[in-house]
């Protein structure tokens, strides 16, 4: 006779669940504890940073104090530096969600001479350091007249090969031939099968490679700092490094070590609300796909 949960398979499946449980709980740490130390430390006094405990909060609560000098030293220039990496983000997400979308598309349901060989270009492209690619596309810009524009920030992050992976691979789980067909013998051109038939089903994927292409762009240091040269031009994350180069060469005047922390926690917020934003695109997406498949 078995007694449930008194079996051999039920104690193994105990213990690999408490495994489990422990390694996401070290990666929850892992994670949060860089996020909680930037919480922390923007609510200091420049003092107090360096003098209390890293992981809590010190007896003078300075946040607010902290981001009026934030939005006000440069005459505001932190401003500018946030609308930059929002107006870059959001161009390069959509526009690498498209792109990546219609090429998925066209490997997904097209057959054309070399599609093998220039889709296996596109995962080697997945392997390729976007660092490593700096530089060229650094001389290729100054070719054409764009560094220190918008532009030489945006058209490089609007080839995103892994989105172009990610939309194949979804295009043919959620895509049905057969819809396509009817589409294409009522007279419907293709374009507008993919717009308006496909695109519903394909809404989860689509807002996937948004979001990545988004965070990819909101974090991108090294190509910015690159091909950019003038300050209204930075993005955050270029904008605080200088900030902080300069506080710790000491030839920053007022600014502060706290002041930098405070930028890099509200630098983090638009990302946070960007994913609640699109969560209910993601989940429409899902109820759609699952109604018309």
């Amino acid at each position: 006779m078995t007694i449930v949960g008194k079996t051999n398979q039920s104690a193994r499946f105990r213990r690999s669940r408490w495994l489990m449980t422990l390694l996401l709980g070290l990666y929850f740490v892992y994670t949060f504890v860089p996020i909680w130390y930037v919480i922390t430390s923007s609510t200091k006094t420049n003092p107090d940073l360096f003098t209390s405990f890293g992981l809590w909060f010190a007896s003078d609560f300075h946040l607010w104090q902290n981001l009026y000098d934030l939005f006000t030293i440069q005459h505001g220039i932190f401003r500018i530096w946030l609308w930059n990496t929002f107006y870059y983000s959001l161009v390069s997400g959509l526009g690498a969600a498209v792109f990546a979308t219609m090429a998925g598309y066209a490997f997904a349901k097209y057959e054309f001479f070399g599609k093998k060989f220039v889709f296996a270009l596109v995962l080697g492209a997945v392997m390729i350091p976007q660092t490593a690619l700096v530089i060229p596309i650094f001389l290729l810009l100054s070719k054409v007249g764009l560094l220190n524009t918008p532009f030489a920030v945006i058209l490089p992050q609007l080839v995103f090969p892994f989105g172009v992976f990610l939309m194949r691979v979804e295009i043919d789980a959620v895509s049905v031939d057969e819809i396509i067909d009817a589409g294409r013998v009522d007279g419907a051109g293709e374009f507008h099968i993919f717009s308006n038939l496909g695109f519903r089903l394909l809404m989860p994927g689509i807002t996937t490679v948004f979001i990545l292409a988004f965070v990819a762009s909101w974090n991108n240091y090294f190509l910015p700092l690159v091909v950019l040269n003038s300050t209204e031009h930075f993005p955050v994350t270029v904008g605080l490094a200088q900030w902080y180069a300069s506080a710790v060469s000491g030839s920053g005047g007022a600014l502060l070590f706290t002041v930098v922390m405070a930028g890099a926690l509200v630098s983090i917020l638009p990302v946070i609300i960007a994913f609640l934003i699109m969560q209910r695109f993601w989940q429409g997406g899902l109820s759609a796909g699952g109604v018309k498949a």
